[in-house]
């Protein structure tokens, strides 16, 4: 069970308060006989709405602990009786203000029975908003399921594209390392280990640090392989601005797997990769350059297609909010990769 101050802002909750006290005085319109009792049955009914329902919203979410254990129909009478008894109890104050300042008169046949029977109407439409609440939150848990269970799949695509592009070569490359150069071979074992683990932690967010440190675990098995081929420069912030960063777990090494496979495996000439990373006004970006091979050919077209990182940016909007992006513009000469995303600043 959800907070109900959660659901809606403190505002939000008075002022749906204040067009159902509109509404409740316009159903009684037949007592009304001049706009001033219209103002003082609507201020009347304000006060008296205001009164019950927003302690109602406080008291339950006091509770929810309790609730927790309960059956939905055994919170529901809970809940409705909480309402309904805060309403009795508000309407007798108001009601008993208004006739001591002498603004209606007092009626002893019939001042129980206006009680009781608009504390029954009361609870009435309070269970009918809980039938509605409800019914809403059991809609917005299952998309949210639903959201948790695509959010998985996309993991899970990352994690698959992570394990066979590379697994099979790194396995030969250990082989010939272990009778050529040992030292080496555990070396990469522990990159291999490191990166391994952090692909089946699940989507989750990490430190810009251990990012980092992924990446370069990445590029330190690949360079077993590419290292006459690829260089690699960093231009990151200071290590107290970096200390506060934070992202998506593979996000920049998914990445730079992309262009190890599409640009530096096609070819055989040195390929720079540049990476320059800010945190400017609560906005990270991260901008990834890979100059394109002068004499080698690659075909543009099928380059842009292998360029678009829908599952990355979607991982990333999932934390970060809608704003987040990855871009990737492809031209003759360079890829332009840019990872775009909010994130606020505490320190500041």
């Amino acid at each position: 069970m959800p907070k109900l101050m959660d659901v809606m802002k403190v505002w939000q909750w008075l002022l749906y308060v204040f067009f159902w006290s509109i509404f409740v005085t316009v159903t009684h319109r037949y007592e009304i006989a001049t706009w001033a009792d219209f103002l003082m049955q609507l201020s009347s009914r304000l006060l008296q709405n205001i009164l019950s329902i927003m302690p109602s919203l406080y008291i339950i979410d006091y509770l929810r602990h309790i609730f927790k254990s309960m059956s939905i129909p055994k919170v529901t009478v809970y809940v409705v009786s909480i309402l309904m008894t805060t309403y009795a109890i508000s309407m007798t104050l108001i009601s008993l203000i208004m006739i001591n300042m002498g603004w209606v008169e007092y009626n002893h046949q019939t001042f129980i029975p206006d009680i009781l029977i608009d504390t029954v109407s009361a609870g009435g439409f309070a269970l009918i908003f809980l039938l509605y609440f409800l019914r809403r939150y059991r809609e917005m848990n299952a998309l949210k399921q639903s959201f948790e269970h695509k959010l998985s799949a996309q993991n899970d695509i990352i994690k698959a594209r992570l394990s066979p592009h590379f697994f099979f070569n790194t396995i030969n490359t250990l082989v010939s390392l272990i009778e050529s150069n040992p030292p080496r071979a555990a070396a990469l074992l522990q990159n291999v280990s490191a990166l391994f683990r952090a692909s089946f932690n699940g989507a989750r967010e990490i430190s810009f640090e251990e990012e980092i440190a992924l990446c370069e675990h990445y590029l330190a098995i690949e360079a077993s392989r590419l290292a006459d081929k690829l260089e690699v420069t960093w231009d990151l912030p200071d290590e107290d601005i970096m200390y506060d960063m934070v992202i998506n777990a593979l996000t920049l090494q998914s990445i730079l797997e992309r262009m190890l496979l599409n640009v530096v495996e096609m070819t055989t000439e040195i390929i720079c990769i540049n990476i320059k990373v800010t945190w400017q006004q609560h906005q990270v970006m991260i901008v990834i350059g890979v100059d394109l091979p002068k004499r080698t050919l690659i075909i543009n077209h099928d380059l842009r297609q292998n360029m678009s990182f829908y599952v990355q940016a979607e991982r990333l909007r999932s934390y970060f909010g809608q704003s987040a992006d990855i871009k990737s513009t492809v031209t003759n000469t360079q890829i332009i990769t840019v990872i775009d995303y909010p994130l606020q600043d505490v320190s500041l």
